[in-house]
């Protein structure tokens, strides 16, 4: 039985639905990796997933006539990364945000679709929110399902030389076939860039690091607005922020 979720902040006449169920499933992973950072045309079948299992997972995704479903991560603090997938008839976006009940706003992390606004996470700030973990019911508990859905997300010019290991093995963990895990995780995620890709800095003044990418909603800091105990929270419970 599928559960509403209801997001206070979150302006939309849309039903929205929790959806960790579909983690389950290896089509979902490769459908929401595909749709937000490869192509979705690819053959699926390399990567051990069928192409009509594929193929009814992208038009689950995507259809604009069913509720709009609802990934959560949880984190320390009481924060919740909640990711949705959005269809409207024109439209298909994938939305990422931050949420805490004593906020009154949401924190913006990005959106893959017609309108990319991204990076949202730092490579750090992505460990972190994969692996601490809160085991209360609610929303994905698992390391690499937590990980791998984050992932749109990432842009990181100091991206470590063991991140696209970190993320093959969360792909075979996953249900992608282990001998094609490292090709797919080369492809999402890419060559670094030390010189022009993303920079994350935080200050002593603002703990919560802001990304130097033109188009990342990072720009200013996350959840604006917050209070500065709330901010300390927040970067607390986020973690690996670099100081510049």
């Amino acid at each position: 039985m599928t559960m509403g979720v209801h997001i206070p902040e979150y302006l939309t006449d849309r039903e929205l639905v929790a959806s960790e169920d579909l983690a389950r499933d290896p089509a979902f992973w490769l459908a929401h990796l595909l749709l937000t950072m490869g192509d979705p045309s690819e053959p699926t079948e390399p990567y051990g997933v069928d192409a009509s299992a594929y193929d009814a997972m992208v038009d689950r995704l995507g259809d604009p006539e069913q509720p709009w479903p609802v990934l959560r991560i949880r984190f320390d603090g009481g924060h919740t990364v909640y990711v949705v997938h959005a269809n409207e008839e024109d439209r298909n976006d994938v939305e990422f945000f931050v949420r805490h009940p004593r906020w009154g706003r949401l924190g913006h992390l990005g959106q893959c679709g017609a309108d990319d606004a991204r990076p949202g996470l730092s490579w750090p700030e992505l460990q972190t929110l994969a692996t601490r973990t809160q085991d209360d019911g609610e929303g994905l508990t698992d390391p690499s399902e937590r990980l791998l859905l984050l992932l749109p997300m990432l842009g990181d010019a100091a991206l470590p030389a063991e991140a696209r290991d970190v993320v093959a093995r969360a792909l075979a963990h996953c249900g992608i076939r282990a001998d094609a895990a490292g090709d797919l995780a080369a492809t999402l995620v890419g060559e670094p860039d030390p010189t022009d890709g993303p920079r994350w800095t935080a200050t002593e003044a603002d703990p919560i690091a802001v990304c130097s990418s033109a188009y990342s909603p990072r720009r200013v800091p996350l959840a604006l607005g917050i209070t500065p105990e709330q901010a300390q929270a927040l970067a607390t419970a986020l973690g690996g922020t670099r100081a510049g």
